[in-house]
């Protein structure tokens, strides 16, 4: 029951009420990256949710749009902003997420929603992960983060899956608030093995 039913009674109650309590924060967020950004303060990009059907995942912007020579954007490494520095670190960029809670894209807790372009790159297994909604954090953000190579992150998704419960969740989303506040594993820099070189090995095998 939890799973088909009662999961999303608890999100989409706890992101409604999330979103009361820290619409104040949230709104001085919005109207800083307004001016700081050119008037573009959220991050909106397509994301495969549940049974991956594509939806518009919502963040707060942590990088500029700034191009090079040739009019190519720049690493990203070098359009992190300072105020999006400390958004990531804080996992503040990820409050407008509530709103996709809410309206049903995502979940509190549930494997992280990736580019729509790695969709031909899972293995059958690893397309577990799509059977359910996608979620804020999940188990392997909370088991080592950008630590963990990609494969080990979609390995945990696939296991969480399998044994999701209510429990699994709270201890999920307690050990979540643990890392945020003790800024644990949280970096700027990519985990050392990029979906890109997943996916190149996975062709040529």
């Amino acid at each position: 029951m939890y799973p088909n039913f009662l999961k999303r009674v608890f999100d989409f109650t706890a992101a409604s009420i999330g979103l009361i309590i820290i619409s104040p924060v949230a709104i001085i967020i919005y109207v800083v990256l307004w001016f700081a950004n050119n008037k573009k303060p959220l991050f909106l990009q397509p994301r495969p949710g549940k049974n991956e059907e594509i939806f518009t995942i919502y963040k707060f912007k942590t990088m500029n749009d700034k191009t090079d020579e040739n009019g190519d954007l720049l690493p990203d490494h070098l359009r992190v902003t300072k105020f999006g520095t400390f958004l990531r670190k804080s996992s503040l960029d990820e409050i407008p997420q509530l709103l996709n809670i809410v309206k049903g894209d995502m979940s509190l807790v549930g494997p992280r929603p990736l580019r729509v372009r790695y969709l031909p790159y899972y293995t059958k297994k690893e397309q577990i992960r799509h059977s359910i909604r996608p979620g804020v954090t999940g188990l392997a953000q909370v088991s080592g983060r950008n630590a963990l190579s990609w494969d080990d992150k979609l390995k945990k998704d696939v296991l969480y899956v399998e044994n999701l419960s209510f429990w699994l969740d709270i201890k999920i989303i307690f050990k979540t608030v643990l890392k945020v506040i003790q800024s644990q594993n949280i970096e700027l820099a990519p985990a050392s093995e990029d979906l890109d070189v997943i996916r190149e090995k996975r062709i040529e095998a």
